[in-house]
C-alpha cells in the first residue's frame, strides 16, 4: 500500500513541476512583453497573466497536502494551516472559473466588434478588466469566508460520514439547512460564470463558421486559407474553455460522489486532487502553443527549438 501511495506521490510531484514551470514561463512571457516590448501588449494579455498567476497559486495548494500524505508525512497541517490552505485553495479555484469566463467574454466582444452595435462595447471592455479582477477577488473571498469557520485538522486520520476531507483536513458537521444554503450559493456562482463561458464560446463558434462561409466565396484559395490572427486566438480560447469544462465537470462528479461517501477512500481523494489540478496544469501549454510573442523572447528560445524540431520530425515522417 505504501509503494502504491509513493507512486501517486511521484505522479503528483511531476504534475506540480510541469504546471508550475508552464505557468511560470507564460507569466515571464507576458511580464517581458509589458516591460520590454510594450508595442506587442494587448488588453487580453492582462487576463492571461492573471490566469497564470492564479494557476501558480492554486497548484501548490491543491497538490502539496496529497504529496506529503503519499509519502507518509503525518500532521502536516494543524487547524490554522488547514483554514489557510483550504481558504486560499477555494478562492483560487473560484478565481480560475471567473477569469476563464472573463477571457471568453472579452474575446467574444473582440471578434464581434466588426459589427457596428459591438464597436462601443469593445472600446469600453478594456477598461473593465482590472475592476473585474478586484470584483472576482472580493466575491470569492466573501463566499469562502465560511471555510475558515468550518475546517479543522484531522486528529486520527479516519473520517466517517458525509463531508469534505483531504489527507489532513475535514469539514465540521453542520446543519443540513446551512449546508444546502452554502452549496446553493456556490452552485449559483458557478452556473452564472460557466453558462456565460459556454454561451460566449458558442457565439464565437457561430462567428467563426460565418467567417469560414464568407471565405469560401473568395476567388483566391490561398487568401482564404490564411489564418486571421484574431481567429487563431479565438480557436485557442475555445480549446481552453473546452478543457476547463471537461475538468470542471469531471472533478465535480467525482467530488460529489466522494463528498457523500461514508468511508473516505484514499484513491478517490487522489483522483479528486489530480482532476482539480488538471486545468491549471494544462492551461499554460494551450496558451503557449499559438503565442506569437513566444518567438520574440530570448528566454523562450529553447522551447522554440524543441517545437521546431518536432515540426521538422513530423514533416520527415510525412515524406
Amino acid at each position: 500500500m505504501f509503494a502504491g501511495a509513493s507512486v501517486w506521490g511521484i505522479f503528483l510531484i511531476a504534475q506540480l513541476c510541469v504546471g508550475i514551470m508552464g505557468n511560470s514561463l507564460l507569466s515571464l512571457l507576458y511580464l517581458y512583453t509589458f516591460l520590454v516590448q510594450p508595442h506587442l501588449k494587448k488588453p487580453i494579455n492582462a487576463i492571461f497573466m492573471h490566469l497564470t498567476l492564479v494557476n501558480i497559486l492554486n497548484l501548490p495548494l491543491t497538490l502539496t497536502p496529497n504529496i506529503m500524505a503519499s509519502f507518509g508525512v503525518q500532521r502536516f497541517l494543524d487547524d490554522v494551516g488547514c483554514k489557510a490552505v483550504m481558504f486560499l485553495f477555494r478562492v483560487t479555484r473560484g478565481l480560475s472559473i471567473c477569469t476563464t469566463s472573463l477571457l471568453s467574454v472579452f474575446q467574444a466582444i473582440t471578434i464581434s466588434s466588426v459589427q457596428a452595435q459591438w464597436v462601443w462595447l469593445k472600446s469600453k471592455s478594456s477598461l473593465w478588466i482590472f475592476p473585474s479582477f478586484l470584483f472576482f477577488w472580493v466575491i470569492n473571498m466573501v463566499i469562502y469566508s465560511h471555510v475558515i469557520h468550518g475546517i479543522r485538522a484531522i486528529r486520527n486520520f479516519t473520517l466517517i460520514g458525509s463531508g469534505f476531507s483531504n489527507a489532513y483536513c475535514h469539514t465540521l458537521q453542520i446543519k443540513a439547512s446551512t449546508s444546502w444554503h452554502y452549496i446553493s450559493i456556490l452552485l449559483a456562482r458557478d452556473l452564472v460564470f460557466v453558462i456565460l463561458m459556454i454561451s460566449t464560446s458558442l457565439h464565437m463558434v457561430k462567428l467563426l463558421y460565418q467567417h469560414h462561409q464568407r471565405t469560401q466565396h473568395l476567388h483566391s484559395p490561398s487568401l482564404a486559407s490564411q489564418p486571421v490572427p484574431e481567429n487563431k486566438a479565438t480557436h485557442t480560447i475555445l480549446l481552453l474553455v473546452s478543457c476547463f469544462v471537461f475538468f470542471y465537470c469531471s472533478n465535480n462528479i467525482v467530488l460529489f460522489y466522494y463528498f457523500y461517501t461514508a468511508v473516505k477512500i484514499q484513491t478517490m481523494e487522489v483522483m479528486v486532487c489530480i482532476l482539480s489540478a488538471g486545468y491549471p496544469t494544462v492551461c499554460p501549454f494551450l496558451l503557449l502553443k499559438n503565442n506569437k510573442i513566444l518567438s520574440k523572447c530570448p528566454f523562450s528560445l529553447p522551447f522554440m527549438r524543441i517545437t521546431n524540431c518536432q515540426k521538422a520530425f513530423s514533416g520527415c515522417q510525412g515524406i
